[in-house]
């Protein structure tokens, strides 16, 4: 009975665990199918765990500017593809193609494949 109720415990336990495990990797709240394209200035370069963000400056068609906020990957997955702490800076010019929130708020997800400096240059030597 005693080894029975041990295994429902921690069964519970993974499944709950896992649950918010899966929630907490969801994109679903990204237009993944609609993906749009951003040029801006950086104003800050968060490299923190869970994700990164960048949080860039967009001239808009209008003259005004809006920040938006881009959550990338993981810093140890972003690590692998040569990006550090020190890979941006405030007011580094970058080109970015971003799955955009479907809220339509001014936020999105990034692809380190998928940003390079506004003169076209790569963000890190390619491998």
């Amino acid at each position: 009975m005693k080894s029975h109720l041990t295994t429902v415990l921690v069964s519970a336990a993974l499944v709950a665990i896992g649950g918010s495990t899966m929630a907490h990797h969801s994109f679903a709240m990204f237009d993944q199918a609609n993906p749009i394209d951003l040029v801006g200035v950086v104003k800050d370069w968060r490299y923190t765990a869970p994700h990164v963000f960048i949080v860039l400056e967009v001239k808009e068609a209008d003259g005004t500017t809006q920040v938006w906020n881009l959550e990338g990957n993981t810093p140890s997955a972003l690590s692998r593809d040569g990006w550090t702490a020190k890979t941006l800076k405030p007011g580094d010019e970058l080109i970015l193609k971003i799955d955009p929130l479907r809220s339509g708020a001014p936020g999105g997800a990034f692809n380190v494949n998928k940003v390079t400096f506004k003169d076209g240059s790569p963000i890190v030597a390619p491998h």
